[in-house]
């Protein structure tokens, strides 16, 4: 069951987002504010028992334009602290896909807490700019029944590699 607005605020009260803000709080949603961006600066790996994230590097301006084609990573103002019997969703918000550029993201497991990272790309001929705080995603809660085991990955924290 994805959860409502209601049950949501309910939830901040007990941690669920940290800097959030009444503003991005949707129907059965809210609006994640873009943070920090990265550029990859290296190659990555992905084996069966192994993997190599890319080396990264901040980009410290207050806008951003994407270039035709160019992928960054995009890290949101927002931490999550999800409960075991909590997942949730990311989405793109549409202003995204209408100005030709692409989010590409995960499930937020239970028992993740931290910051989100996505990926964004401008998969248009056209370039794009972008905002920090400007909404760039929706995070959708959902219900887990049953027993579930809580996110204890690499990426626990909210590590952007």
């Amino acid at each position: 069951m994805v959860l409502g607005s209601s049950r949501i605020l309910g939830l901040v009260g007990k941690g669920l987002i940290e800097d959030f803000s009444p503003d991005c709080l949707g129907g059965a949603g809210y609006d994640l504010r873009l943070g920090r961006l990265y550029r990859l600066k290296s190659d990555g790996f992905l084996g069966v028992s192994d993997r190599r994230t890319p080396k990264v590097e901040e980009i410290n301006s207050k806008s951003h334009t994407l270039k035709p084609g160019e992928y960054v990573l995009a890290e949101t103002l927002e931490r999550v602290n999800m409960p075991a019997d909590l997942m949730a969703r990311v989405l793109n918000r549409s202003t995204l896909f209408r100005c030709g550029c692409g989010l590409y993201n995960a499930v937020v497991d239970p028992g993740f807490t931290g910051t989100l990272t996505f990926g964004l790309k401008n998969l248009s001929d056209r370039e794009f700019t972008v905002e920090k705080g400007a909404r760039i995603a929706q995070i959708v809660f959902e219900e887990v029944e049953g027993e579930t085991i809580k996110y204890d990955g690499k990426y626990q924290g909210g590590k952007v590699v």
